[in-house]
């Protein structure tokens, strides 16, 4: 068995497994690598932290298919722990979502979700946001689900109709895409603790995930607490990336005041925590090895 087709199957595994996952979000390879490195066994690839990160840009649609796969390949190659990547709306119609589909799976992730925006799509916790009709997004479920070729490469069906239609009307797109082969259901942006037991009552004996988007329009709930409700996965999808850029903008203000960072340097990993980190010592014994006398 290859690499890949392990962390898929260990991924499929944990959905069989009581405990709920937790997966961190991550928008590039190293902080990826950072979610792995403090024992989490999963980790959530965040279009909204890859549109700022490689673009500079709001997750309004900007991203495009190749760019964030591009991304998705790069964390799935830099980690041993499934990766759960945003797939946006596919990138089109069914067609558009089959050969995105396919781009996937060959990028290593274990599961991505696609959701039933319009497009140009947005933000799930932005205002403006529009849905398509639940029969285009179920003819989308069943294209992905007929172009992966991986049993545990898993598909999610992300609704963002509370915001738009309501609660109710949410549900009901959750059992449409459900039936039509999704994985696992992602109802967008509860908007209260009442109704996240609402959907998780209505929706009961379906896997699903909750988003615990850091400022977002969902209140901020444990882990804990989403498993009790009944909730199989949960994703807090920014809060690496707000933490750094804050640490960064920070540090950046002190070199323009001062002239100098030296002042600042308790509230930065020293030379070799980063490049121990990152690997020199191991790329430093593969040299040794691999010297030629």
């Amino acid at each position: 068995m290859d690499r890949i087709s392990a962390i898929r199957k260990q991924f499929s595994a944990m959905l069989e497994k009581e405990d709920i996952i937790i997966a961190p979000g991550c928008y590039d390879a190293l902080s990826a690598r950072i979610v792995e490195a403090t024992g989490h066994n999963c980790v959530y690839m965040t279009g909204f932290g890859t549109s700022a990160s490689l673009l500079g840009l709001p997750d309004m649609g900007f991203i495009t298919m190749p760019e964030i796969i591009d991304n998705a390949r790069r964390i799935a190659g830099a980690v041993n722990i499934p990766v759960i990547a945003d797939a946006d709306t596919g990138y089109g119609n069914p067609l558009n979502v089959y050969r995105t589909v396919k781009e996937y799976e060959r990028s290593g992730v274990a599961a991505i979700h696609i959701e039933d925006q319009t497009f140009p799509k947005r933000c799930g916790h932005l205002e403006g946001k529009e849905v398509v009709d639940p029969e285009e997004m179920v003819q989308k479920i069943k294209a992905a689900c007929d172009a992966r070729t991986d049993d545990d490469f898993k598909i999610i069906a992300r609704t963002d109709a509370r915001a738009v239609m309501g609660l109710d009307d949410a549900i009901a797109r959750a059992r449409k895409y459900y039936k039509a082969g999704a994985d696992i259901i992602f109802v967008e942006s509860p908007y209260t603790v009442d109704e996240f037991k609402y959907i998780a009552k209505e929706l009961h004996g379906i896997p699903l995930l909750a988003n615990m988007a850091e400022g977002g329009k969902s209140p901020m709930l444990s882990a804990n607490e989403l498993q009790q409700m009944g909730y199989k996965i949960v994703i807090f999808p920014v809060g690496l990336l707000f933490a750094a850029s804050q640490a960064m903008y920070r540090l950046s203000q002190e070199i323009k005041e001062k002239g100098t960072n030296r002042d600042a340097f308790d509230h930065m990993w020293t030379f070799k925590q980063f490049t121990d980190f990152i690997g020199v010592p191991k790329c430093n014994a593969l040299s040794e090895k691999y010297r030629s006398n």
